[in-house]
C-alpha cells in the first residue's frame, strides 16, 4: 500500500511533535513571556502516537521524525524512540533538537534506535546564541555535536539566519563542516508566528558569499543517497563535511514535498502553511476504529496541496496557519 497524494507525491516521512513546551525562547520562534502550552490531557499520549504509527507505517511511511517545541523536555522520551524502533517498516528514526538537554546522554539515545540528529544552532558565539534563545548553551550544543559524531550518528546542523541577529556570523557556523562529516544547513526563515517580525535571507545571497570566501561549490547530486529531502547540499574544496540550503521560500520545493505532520495535540498537517482540520485525538478518543483512522488518513493525504502560498503575504487565506512554529511541530 501506498499514500499517494492528488499531485502524485508519494508520502513516505513522518514528522511527530510530542511536545509544544521548550527549554529555549529563541525570538523567531516564541515569545519570551506569557506563552501559554498545551495542558498534559490535550496532547498526544505515546500510545495514541505509536497506535497512528502502527496504522500508517503499512501505508508506506518509512521515516519518522520527532519534533517538539523541544522533544527532550518530554519525559520518557527514550522508551518512546524504543517502542518506535520496534514497529516493522521503519527505516529511519530521527529527532530534531537543541541539545542542550543531550548532553552526555547522545550513546544512550543511539542505542535506544535514534539513528541520526538535527541540532538547531543559530551561533556559534555565546553572545548571540543568548540574544537569540534567551540562556547561554552555544558551547555545550558543540559537545553534543561531537558526542553524536562519536556516537556514529548522522548529524545535521541546522541554522536560521535572520538579518540583524546572526547574519555576520553564518562563516562560523559553515567551518563546522570543515573538519567534520556533516550537513550544515541554513533555513530561510518562515513567516509564521513571531517570525514574522524578523527578515531572513535568501539562500542563493548567502552561496554567494560562502563562495567569495570558499570558492566555488560543488553542487552533491541528488542521487547521492544522504542527499535526500529538501536541502540543496554542495562541497567546498578542504571541506569534510557538505554546506545545504533550504529555501522554502525562494526555491519551493513543494513538488516534492514528502511528509506529514503530527502536531502534539493530534492534528494532521499535510501542508505547513495551512490550519489542520481533523484531529486524529479527538478521533481516537471518541473511540474511531483503526479502519476509520486510515479512512481518515487517506483523505487528508489526498487533499496535500499543490504547494504553500507564503510568497503570497497576507493574500494566502482564511485557512493560513496562525499558530506558532513550537505548536505546529518544527
Amino acid at each position: 500500500m501506498e499514500l499517494i497524494d492528488n499531485n502524485q507525491r508519494k508520502i513516505e516521512y513522518l514528522r511527530i511533535s510530542v511536545t509544544d513546551k521548550c527549554n529555549l525562547r529563541c525570538l523567531y520562534c516564541m515569545p519570551g513571556e506569557g506563552v501559554c502550552f498545551k495542558r498534559h490531557e490535550d496532547v498526544l499520549s505515546y500510545e495514541e502516537v505509536l497506535r497512528l504509527v502502527h496504522i500508517m507505517v503499512p501505508m508506506g511511511v518509512k521515516k519518522v521524525r520527532i519534533t517538539g517545541g523541544e522533544p527532550m523536555v518530554r519525559k520518557d522520551l527514550k522508551d518512546f524512540i524504543i517502542l518506535l524502533g520496534l514497529i516493522d517498516g521503519i527505516d529511519e528514526i530521527t529527532m530534531t533538537t537543541n541539545g542542550l538537554l543531550l548532553e552526555g546522554r547522545v550513546k544512550e539515545f543511539r542505542d535506544a534506535g535514534l539513528t541520526g540528529i538535527n541540532i538547531s544552532l543559530d551561533s556559534t558565539m555565546e553572545d548571540t546564541y543568548r540574544q537569540i534563545t534567551g540562556k547561554d548553551g552555544a558551547e555545550a550544543v558543540l559537545k553534543v555535536l561531537d558526542e553524536a559524531l562519536d556516537a556514529g550518528l548522522r548529524v545535521k546542523i541546522n541554522c536560521v539566519p535572520v538579518k540583524g541577529i546572526n547574519d555576520r556570523e553564518t562563516e562560523r557556523i559553515t567551518l563546522l563542516a570543515k573538519d567534520r562529516d556533516i550537513d550544515v544547513r541554513f533555513i530561510e526563515l518562515m513567516p509564521i508566528g513571531c517570525g514574522r517580525a524578523y527578515q531572513g535571507i535568501p539562500s542563493d545571497e548567502l552561496l554567494a558569499a560562502f563562495e567569495e570566501i570558499y570558492g566555488r561549490a560543488q553542487p552533491v547530486s541528488p542521487a547521492d543517497n544522504d542527499a535526500k529531502g529538501p536541502a540543496e547540499c554542495f562541497r567546498f574544496e578542504g571541506f569534510k563535511g557538505r554546506v545545504g540550503f533550504i529555501s522554502p521560500l525562494s526555491h519551493k520545493f513543494c513538488d516534492r514535498c514528502n511528509r506529514l505532520r503530527l502536531t502534539a495535540e493530534g492534528y494532521l498537517k499535510p501542508c505547513l502553511f495551512y490550519e489542520p482540520t481533523v484531529s486524529l485525538r479527538d478521533m481516537m478518543r471518541s473511540g474511531a476504529s483503526d479502519e476509520e483512522l486510515e479512512s481518515t488518513i487517506k483523505r487528508l493525504c489526498l487533499e496535500k496541496p499543490e504547494g504553500h502560498l507564503f510568497d503570497k503575504g497576507d493574500e494566502g487565506g482564511k485557512n493560513k496557519e496562525k499558530r506558532r512554529m513550537n505548536e505546529i511541530g518544527g
